[in-house]
């Protein structure tokens, strides 16, 4: 009878500590196993944004993904931005293999990205070796001077990097702005779905372009990330 209500107790206990954890995120020591995995609750999500800009305007484009990314509570964000000479310090590849979601971006040089990226994208093979990005969510973004300029290349040369790494890919997620009525101000004017897309014309500085709608558009595909990272 007595070995019935130890029984009977020890299982109201740990009911009553599930409970509590469930419902607050709480990290209580469990008492014993329960037979089945215990649910992660994670309090911080992090973004970890990886770049090159030869100009400073894909910088911009960086920033305003990081901006949207920040504003969804609880995420923090890292901008890691490769040298002229296409490196990362030791911190900036720790950095990496501890966040939720990688996002990479490049300008488009010749229909793809730049060879600085190129270069930190061989070097990551060495996580890749150890699958330490593998189920991290992924996205990209890029920069021309022409409405075109073939950016989608560059968007697919991240997409195979992500899926080498087997993480998951996350587009853009926004309708085109694409009637007579619409024009550069609007959100995704440019229409990429894959990934993000900015325009630079060639003459412009850092501080005129990307502007308006790219850089609005920027910023909903930084929320998007964080949420999408957070679930």
């Amino acid at each position: 009878m007595l070995e019935i209500l130890y029984s009977r107790s020890n299982r109201l206990r740990l009911w009553i500590e599930n409970t509590i954890r469930f419902h607050s995120g709480a990290n209580l020591p469990r008492s014993e196993p329960l037979g089945f995995k215990q649910k992660v609750y994670r309090t911080m999500t992090k973004v970890a944004i990886v770049y090159y800009s030869g100009y400073g305007h894909t910088e911009v484009q960086a920033k305003a993904v990081a901006e949207g990314a920040k504003g969804v509570e609880g995420t923090e964000v890292e901008l890691l931005k490769l040298s002229e000479d296409g490196e990362l310090n030791e911190a900036a590849w720790a950095a990496l293999d501890a966040a939720d979601a990688i996002v990479y971006g490049s300008p488009t040089y010749m229909g793809g990205p730049a060879w600085q990226f190129k270069k930190f994208a061989d070097a990551s093979s060495k996580p890749w070796f150890t699958q330490n990005w593998k189920d991290k969510i992924g996205g990209g973004f890029t920069t021309s001077a022409t409405v075109n300029g073939d950016k989608f290349s560059t968007i697919q040369q991240f997409i195979t990097l992500s899926q080498q790494h087997g993480q998951l890919w996350c587009g853009v997620g926004l309708m085109p702005a694409n009637t007579k009525a619409d024009g550069p101000e609007k959100l995704n004017w440019t229409g990429g779905y894959s990934g993000l897309l900015a325009i630079a014309p060639s003459d412009s500085s850092p501080e005129e372009y990307p502007t308006g709608g790219d850089l609005d558009t920027a910023r909903a595909y930084g929320q998007r990330l964080a949420e999408v990272a957070r679930r």
